[in-house]
């Protein structure tokens, strides 16, 4: 088992609450399904540094887990055919 942590950006362009919580609620089931979430960090709504898909802000979470080396690479996959995903990074720690 390897440490991970990994942050995601969500997006609330025409997305309630609701929406944004479902987000962040699939990603920590995913990776308690593959592994042990250790902590979640939920930065809230921010003020995006450049526009990504002409948005302007998102909503950032901070994931931090273990896992077998394997499972990274197919949550980033899965971060990139989820809709309502801006951006998403998994670092080793």
């Amino acid at each position: 088992m390897v440490k991970y942590e990994s942050i995601f950006v969500f997006s609330v362009l025409n997305k309630t609450d609701d929406d944004v919580k479902a987000l962040v609620e699939k990603f920590s089931a995913l990776i308690e399904k593959n592994g042990t979430l250790e902590s979640i960090d939920e930065w809230g709504k921010r003020k995006l540094a450049y526009l990504i898909n002409d948005e302007a802000e998102g909503y950032y979470v901070l994931y931090n887990f273990e896992s077998e080396p394997t499972f990274p690479a197919e949550l980033e996959r899965i971060a990139g055919i989820t809709e309502g995903v801006l951006r998403s990074i998994v670092v080793k720690k």
